[in-house]
């Protein structure tokens, strides 16, 4: 689901990325919240937070909501310019590299969260922008752009504009594509949800350590695929081998 882009990716790649990586945006997005009082996986909202501290003339607090934003974008600048560099090195690690990094993230804040907690809430929310910035542009880049994870907005606007269309679109394959990305598009959004609910219920009874759960997944995910490409590599050159 990690390695597979362009023509080769196929629908149940997209479904399994969208179901890892929408629960961990939606348990990072809650257990975030509880814990530092600031959004976490989008920038919409301290986008809002940032032009109206400029306009009461809060100039130190804008600051604050401008890099909220800047380390969401830094992040997924990162994740583009670590595939782009991957790409023309070892196309192997295209994709693991940002996963790692993000996981690496998570790992930290779970560790250290607590004692950070105290008096630097806002690079906490920092880092777990930015984590979500990889993520979103992993994801994106990997599906082109059919799967994102990290908020709901745009996803209910595609999801808006996909079911009107179904009242129009009458041929049979036109029908059958539309329903299958309209299906896709209730999969990250119940998995975001159901990661949210984890992240509430993780957060009350783990605190900050509930973030090592979504690196975990991330791991897992990220282990489970390379294990199965190996696995279908060594099936390919079985089968060629039999043939010959």
């Amino acid at each position: 689901m990690f390695r597979h882009s362009g023509k080769t990716r196929t629908l149940s790649h997209n479904k399994k990325i969208a179901s890892l990586l929408s629960f961990v945006a939606g348990l990072v997005n809650v257990a975030g919240f509880i814990s530092v009082q600031r959004l976490t996986t989008n920038v919409t909202g301290h986008f809002a937070f940032f032009v109206d501290e400029i306009f009461k003339l809060q100039f130190a607090e804008s600051i604050v909501y401008f890099f909220f934003i800047f380390f969401f974008f830094s992040g997924a600048f990162v994740s583009s310019l670590l595939v782009e560099t991957m790409m023309r090195r070892n196309d192997r690690f295209i994709y693991i590299i940002p996963g790692l990094l993000e996981s690496a993230i998570l790992l930290m804040l779970a560790v250290f969260g607590h004692k950070l907690v105290v008096n630097n809430a806002n690079f906490i929310a920092c880092s777990l922008l930015f984590a979500m910035g990889l993520q979103n542009s992993l994801v994106t880049r990997i599906s082109d752009a059919m799967v994102r994870t990290t908020h709901l907005t745009g996803l209910f606007t595609d999801l808006g504009i996909e079911l009107s269309q179904l009242f129009f679109y009458k041929k049979k394959e036109q029908k059958e594509r539309l329903i299958s990305t309209i299906r896709l598009r209730w999969r990250i959004i119940l998995f975001f949800f159901l990661g949210g609910i984890a992240g509430g219920i993780l957060y009350t009874y783990l605190g900050f350590y509930s973030l090592s759960i979504p690196a975990i997944i991330l791991l897992m995910g990220l282990y489970y695929d390379g294990v199965k490409h190996k696995l279908i590599k060594w099936k390919r050159r079985h089968d060629t081998k039999e043939k010959v």
